[in-house]
């Protein structure tokens, strides 16, 4: 059996987010406590596959049940989803012989920086280079294809990527500028219509603002993210043959870390999820 567990459902800072004294992350319990978005895939030989490499690699792989682990997989360079490559080495997990998989600009940066690089020195990673819309075997019983998307590419492109099981295929697009963008560079007209065309049971999507309220003063060009609401309007109700749609990468100021507001509400009411860690998902 293929699953995939959602290890963490925050933006890139987590929750709380250091330096935020607001009402959203003061005074929280340890239930309400949310790590940076990050994937496991479980192949049918129980090997793990972890997509992103967040600073919460301890409690994500506790949270996992701690699989035997084959890979890596990195969807861009974005602090967040790369920031625990280093755990990874001697000082912690001493692991070795571990695929990292990246595309070729996201591998020309581990290369470029020493601290990355050494860890190809010591053995801890391998490479393998990933190419746009070109599947490949992750593991017995599961395939991952790379889709390329339209983010901030300071340091290297962004890939969403597909994860094909025995039954069903999942999207995991954490990160992405604006829909308007990334519809055009895939000539689809709704976000229907894409998923379609991706053939998708189920798709884990950016909603890491709930509306541009959020943004502090800042236009949406300093940080692109779809809101929320934006994405719901292009959505409407669920439709029977849609795909199970579920919001991750939530900042910390997201009201959607509450499941008992009216913004969850909203999302529940039109049929849709919000994404909590540990969820799991059969493929």
């Amino acid at each position: 059996m293929v699953t995939v567990t959602l290890l963490g459902t925050a933006q890139d800072g987590g929750r709380p987010q250091p330096g935020c004294v607001k009402p959203c992350c003061s005074d929280l319990h340890p239930e309400d406590l949310r790590d940076p978005v990050s994937l496991g895939v479980l192949d049918e030989a129980g090997h793990g596959h972890l997509v992103e490499a967040s600073r919460a690699l301890g409690q994500q792989l506790l949270r996992w049940n701690h699989p035997p682990l084959a890979s890596v997989l990195l969807t861009h360079a974005h602090f967040g989803h790369v920031d625990g490559l280093g755990l990874f080495g001697r000082e912690t997990l001493n692991a070795q012989g571990l695929t990292l998989h990246a595309s070729a600009s996201m591998l020309d940066l581990v290369n470029a920086t020493p601290a990355w690089a050494l860890l190809l020195e010591q053995n801890v990673f391998s490479t393998r280079m990933l190419v746009a819309r070109e599947a490949i075997d992750l593991g017995p019983g599961v395939s991952v294809e790379p889709v390329p998307v339209p983010h901030r590419a300071e340091l290297s492109d962004m890939h969403a990527f597909v994860f094909r099981g025995p039954n069903r295929s999942l999207l995991f697009l954490p990160d992405h500028d604006r829909w308007e963008a990334t519809l055009s560079a895939h000539g689809a007209p709704t976000i229907r219509s894409w998923m379609s065309t991706l053939e998708v049971d189920i798709a884990l999507i950016d909603g890491t603002f709930w509306s541009e309220d959020e943004l502090d003063g800042r236009s949406q060009a300093d940080v692109p993210h779809p809101p929320v609401q934006e994405t719901l309007q292009r959505l409407g109700q669920r439709e029977e043959g849609d795909p199970d749609i579920v919001f991750v990468h939530l900042n910390h100021t997201n009201p959607l870390h509450d499941a008992t507001s009216s913004e969850a509400q909203a999302v529940r009411a039109l049929g849709w999820c919000v994404g909590e860690q540990g969820m799991t998902f059969t493929l």
